[in-house]
């Protein structure tokens, strides 16, 4: 079985991000990597029935996804509605497709509350950011998908031809 990989569905220029827009992701290996139709685009919000566009999330202070799926953390909208019972079903969505379609590999976008992998938000809905990884990214790797964010798609492409 050809290695696919699971994409955030907004860097494919879907309109599923919080405030309702794509975030499309211009490259010619992501251009190759559609023709060869190895891509399997997900919005793991959208999946798990947030309308778009929503409230913008993040992850509390202090906590990371990985404590969020621990049940240690949680997710608000800057309204203050918590929506972790709803991040951690679009975890389970996503790795639930990543493993029924052969996903080595997760190519997602930094800063989300489900997709971030090398940054995620304060948690104080002020603009700030700091390390961690969103739930999403953090499941996927407790399940063996190696996850990558978009300014890493070239360290993808080399891990994906080794």
């Amino acid at each position: 079985m050809t290695t696919k990989i699971l994409i955030s569905a907004c860097l494919l220029g879907e309109p599923v991000r919080y405030n309702g827009s794509g975030l499309p992701l211009e490259s010619s290996i992501l251009t190759g990597w559609k023709e060869a139709g190895i891509l399997v685009p997900l919005c793991p919000e959208v999946a798990a029935g947030f309308p778009t566009p929503r409230p913008p999330a993040e992850i509390e202070e202090n906590q990371l996804g990985t404590d969020v799926l621990e049940g240690h953390g949680g997710i608000f909208e800057d309204n203050g509605r918590d929506v972790t019972n709803q991040f951690r079903l679009g975890a389970s969505i996503a790795v639930q497709t990543a493993l029924e379609t052969g996903c080595r590999f997760a190519l997602l976008t930094d800063g989300s509350p489900s997709c971030g992998s090398t940054f995620i938000y304060s948690g104080n809905h002020d603009g700030q950011t700091r390390s961690g990884m969103g739930v999403v990214a953090a499941d996927l790797r407790k399940n063996g998908v190696e996850v990558f964010a978009q300014h890493q798609i070239k360290d993808l492409a080399k891990q994906l031809c080794s």
